[in-house]
């Protein structure tokens, strides 16, 4: 009897966790200024504030499905518009997901803001092209020429 009940929970215990998402600490986003067609990917760390034209984006939490499902990463972000010689406003507060931009996305006149990735600090390569090779560190990284 105790030999079937421990079958069973070690079937059911991968499955039980499959639904979990990854916490990461790095969110990958995209934005693009509306006036001057440029876009950007930056990176920022969950609890760091960055600038983004007249934007101030801080990740609050980021998460990445687990490999077993279907590809998805969700960001809660926080967006202030601190436009010159105004007082900040808030532009944004809630979930954004990778899979789905339109679900729940940043409305600004000028800017628009999404997620592209949720990452692992480890995931983030140092440009290493000048460095000196260590057994710590590996080779440097190399660039198509």
């Amino acid at each position: 009897m105790r030999a079937s009940f421990v079958a069973l929970l070690t079937l059911l215990a991968p499955s039980a966790w499959a639904d979990v998402d990854l916490p990461r600490d790095i969110a990958r986003l995209q934005g693009l200024d509306k006036q001057t067609a440029r876009v950007s990917t930056f990176d920022i760390v969950v609890g760091d504030t960055m600038t983004f034209g007249s934007l101030l984006i801080t990740p609050r939490a980021c998460y990445e499905a687990p490999p077993t499902d279907s590809p998805e990463s969700a960001v809660y972000l926080e967006i202030d518009d601190v436009p010159p010689q105004s007082a900040p406003e808030e532009a944004f507060r809630g979930w954004m997901f990778a899979s789905s931009p339109a679900l729940s996305a940043l409305e600004h006149a000028r800017f628009d803001v999404w997620v592209l990735d949720c990452l692992e600090r480890a995931e983030i390569l140092p440009d290493n092209e000048n460095a000196e090779p260590s057994p710590e560190t590996g080779p440097p990284r190399r660039r198509p020429g």
